[in-house]
């Protein structure tokens, strides 16, 4: 039986860097985004061979339950759940929208994907683990530092839902811990990434370095060794945690 690594925003810069490094650690992978051609491609360059690359919109409950129960109709299971997926929206130029100009609808969209879909795909991993368990188990979520300092180039519906996400994730780990499943989350920093790039371009990364202590912006790799390490036996006596990826941005 192939046990998956199941990953969505698989395409992006940070979802890419985490595809690899599963792969490159040996872990089978179905990497999921909304981007077909996307995603293609990055399974394409994966080392090892059964890696899957499936369309996956995070926000459609019908589409989620489907993947599931297709994955392990075929006697295959999804152990591990990397959830990736993450949306931003700016103004033109990549401002900041002040919270009394944001329309409904993008507040709905932003927490569709961010939040309600890390929900989806949560529950559909506990409710497939608890028919039938896996061992070592892991579910890892994405918060920001923007949800732990308020952001600063980030709108606030990005950040609320990327705190809704901290809430989850303790609130899950309480309920399965008696499977032995962890479930945490990474925060990410500044990252050398997509979504910094609509803010920020990467020839002005020395205006913000000053404010890092490492004096870097962070790579989509480390974020990737941050989650490889959660998916590792020696992450397995933390559960409803969160590690900070920000090079020192933000230090409790």
């Amino acid at each position: 039986m192939t046990i998956y690594a199941l990953v969505t925003g698989a395409a992006g810069g940070i979802g890419r860097a985490i595809v690899q490094r599963l792969a490159n650690d040996g872990i089978p992978v179905i990497a999921t985004d909304s981007n077909e051609a996307g995603v293609a491609e990055v399974v394409a360059s994966l080392p090892g061979s059964g890696h899957k690359a499936l369309v996956l919109d995070v926000t459609d409950e019908a589409k989620v339950q489907k993947l599931f129960n297709d994955v392990e109709a075929s006697e295959a299971k999804i152990g591990i759940v990397v959830a990736a997926a993450g949306i931003l929206l700016l103004r033109n130029g990549g401002q900041r929208p002040p919270l009394t100009e944001i329309s409904l609808d993008e507040w709905d969209l932003t927490q569709r994907v961010n939040s309600t879909g890390t929900f989806l795909l949560l529950r559909e991993y506990l409710r497939a683990r608890t028919r039938e368990p896996v061992e070592g188990g892991r579910f890892v979520a994405f918060s920001s530092v923007a949800a732990q300092l308020g952001g600063y180039r980030s709108s606030s519906a990005y950040i609320a839902s990327k705190s809704a996400v901290l809430g989850l994730v303790k609130a899950a780990a309480r309920e399965a811990a008696p499977m032995g499943i962890t479930i945490n989350a990474v925060a990410p920093g500044l990252i050398d990434a997509p979504m910094l790039h609509q803010s920020l371009d990467p020839e002005n990364y020395a205006s913000v370095t000053g404010n890092i202590p490492l004096q870097r912006v962070g790579s989509p790799e480390d974020v990737a060794g941050a989650v490889a390490f959660l998916m590792s036996k020696d992450a397995s006596y933390i559960t409803g945690s969160v590690i900070d990826v920000n090079g020192g941005y933000r230090m409790q």
